[in-house]
């Protein structure tokens, strides 16, 4: 939905396409969306980006005019710029080796299967406490007769 509101504003006909959805129901839905108030719409990361790159250059009034225009606090097109800016930082240091992606997976296997042991050890140990309660309730009933 996002992607048919500003800034992004894509073609209803491309987005039924991509998702498979009739065109109606989609300008039906941009329709309710706009009538809403522009505060209230998600960006888009793709839209939050464009909208970074436009306001690069622009002076603090133009700035300003752009956000009261498209329904942004300026606060948040900074917090968008900081984010971009750190995403595209460090990004090695961001992604994950294939050799640590590797042990993370043995990692997974072997704590699946200690909650595995773990889980059967339990169920046992459930199955052994009910056993001896009936034992116990079989017995003291003998007694009381």
């Amino acid at each position: 939905m996002a992607r048919l509101l500003p800034p992004e504003c894509a073609a209803v006909e491309v987005v039924a396409r991509e998702v498979g959805i009739g065109a109606g129901t989609l300008e039906r839905w941009r329709e309710e969306a706009q009538s809403r108030p522009a505060r209230g719409r998600a960006w888009t990361a793709r839209a939050r980006l464009e909208a970074v790159i436009t306001t690069a250059a622009m002076d603090e009034a133009g700035k300003s005019a752009w956000c009261r225009e498209h329904g942004v606090y300026p606060g948040e097109l900074d917090k968008w710029h900081a984010s971009a800016t750190a995403a595209l930082a460090e990004p090695e240091e961001a992604r994950a080796s294939p050799q640590a992606t590797r042990q993370d997976r043995k990692r997974i296997k072997e704590l699946e299967r200690d909650l595995l042991r773990k889980d059967r050890a339990l169920a046992e140990t459930a199955a052994l406490l009910v056993l001896s309660k009936k034992v116990a309730a079989i017995f003291n009933k003998g007694e009381d007769e």
